[in-house]
C-alpha cells in the first residue's frame, strides 16, 4: 500500500524543491517575528527590572524574578475585575451569539418577505450612528446607568457579524435540506435548533470567540456607564495598578527609585495576566476557527 502511494506522487522538480524551501523560510521568518513579541513579554514578565531597563534582555529571562506578579496578583481589585470580565464575557458572547444565528438564517432564507428592505436597513447603521452623547441619553432614559446589563447589552450585537453568519449559512445550508425536512414535517424551530445549529460549528466558534475577545478587551463602556467601582471589568483595574503607583505614593526615596525601576516589569505582567486567559480558549477552538475564517473565499 505504502509503495502505491509512492509511485503516484507527483514526482516534484528541482525548481518546486526550491520554491518550497523558499516558502518554509519566508514562513518560518514571519512566524519568528509574529511570535517572539509575546514571548519577549512573557521573558521579560519573569525576569529582574535591572536587564529589562538596561535592554540586555533578549530570548532567556534573566534574574528569575516574579515581582511584577506579586505586586499586581496581591492587589484586591484583581479578583473583583476578574469576576466581572468573567461574567460579562459569558453573557455578552451568549447575547450576542444567539440574536446574530437567528437574523443571519433568517436573512439568508429566500422566502423571508422583505429580505433585501431589513438587509438595507441593518447595513446603513454600520456607517450611520447617533453617536456617544445620544447613546448616553438612552442608557439614562432606560435605568441601565450603572448596570452590569448594559456593559453586556452594548455591543452584544454586530451587523458585520449576522452578515457573515447570513453568508455562511446561504453557502453551507442547501435548500434541498430544507425541503427533505419539510417532507417529515419538520417546522422551522426544529429545523434550525436540531439541523442548522449542529451543522454550523465553524461560524459559531469564529463569532464566539471574536465576541469574547472583544468583550473580554473592554473598558470603554464600562469606564462611561458604571460608577460602582464594584462592577468594574479587569482592564479598567489593572490600568489603575500602573497609573496610580506613583512615586509621589513612596515616601522613602530608594524605594520610590526602586519602584521605578520596576515599572516595565508590573507592565509586562499585567500583558500577560489580561491576555493569558483568553488566549488558552483558542487551541480548542482551533479547527473550527479556521474553517470559519475562510467564509466566503470560495464560491461554487
Amino acid at each position: 500500500m505504502a509503495n502505491r502511494r509512492k509511485r503516484n506522487r507527483i514526482a516534484l522538480t528541482r525548481s518546486d524543491h526550491i520554491f518550497n524551501a523558499i516558502n518554509y523560510l519566508f514562513l518560518s521568518l514571519v512566524f519568528l517575528v509574529t511570535i517572539y513579541p509575546a514571548y519577549y513579554v512573557l521573558v521579560a514578565s519573569i525576569s529582574n527590572s535591572t536587564f529589562v531597563n538596561s535592554g540586555e534582555l533578549l530570548l532567556w529571562p534573566k534574574g528569575l524574578h516574579f515581582t511584577g506578579y506579586q505586586h499586581v496578583l496581591s492587589d484586591p481589585r484583581i479578583g473583583t475585575g476578574y469576576m466581572n470580565i468573567v461574567i460579562y464575557t459569558i453573557g455578552g458572547t451568549a447575547l450576542g451569539l444567539f440574536p446574530s444565528l437567528l437574523a443571519g438564517y433568517s436573512l439568508s432564507r429566500n422566502d423571508l418577505p422583505g429580505r433585501k428592505i431589513i438587509t438595507a436597513f441593518m447595513v446603513f447603521t454600520m456607517y450611520f450612528s447617533g453617536g456617544l452623547i445620544p447613546t448616553y441619553l438612552v442608557v439614562k432614559s432606560l435605568g441601565l446607568l450603572n448596570s452590569r446589563g448594559i456593559v453586556v447589552i452594548l455591543g452584544s450585537v454586530s451587523v458585520y457579524n449576522i452578515i457573515l453568519i447570513r453568508t455562511f449559512f446561504a453557502s453551507n445550508i442547501p435548500p434541498d435540506l430544507r425541503e427533505a425536512a419539510e417532507i417529515d414535517e419538520c417546522g422551522n424551530t426544529r429545523f434550525f435548533f436540531s439541523v442548522v445549529l449542529p451543522l454550523s460549528k465553524a461560524i459559531i466558534s469564529v463569532i464566539g470567540l471574536c465576541l469574547a475577545v472583544g468583550y473580554w478587551n473592554s473598558y470603554f463602556n464600562a469606564l462611561i456607564y458604571l460608577t460602582d467601582r464594584s462592577k468594574h471589568p479587569l482592564q479598567i483595574f489593572l490600568r489603575e495598578i500602573l497609573l496610580t503607583q506613583t512615586q509621589n505614593d513612596i515616601a522613602d526615596g530608594k524605594m520610590a527609585s526602586a519602584y521605578k525601576k520596576m515599572v516595565a516589569v508590573i507592565k509586562y505582567a499585567v500583558i500577560v495576566i489580561s491576555t493569558l486567559p483568553i488566549m488558552c480558549l483558542y487551541p480548542f477552538l482551533q479547527k473550527y476557527f479556521v474553517q470559519g475564517v475562510m467564509i466566503g473565499s470560495l464560491k461554487g
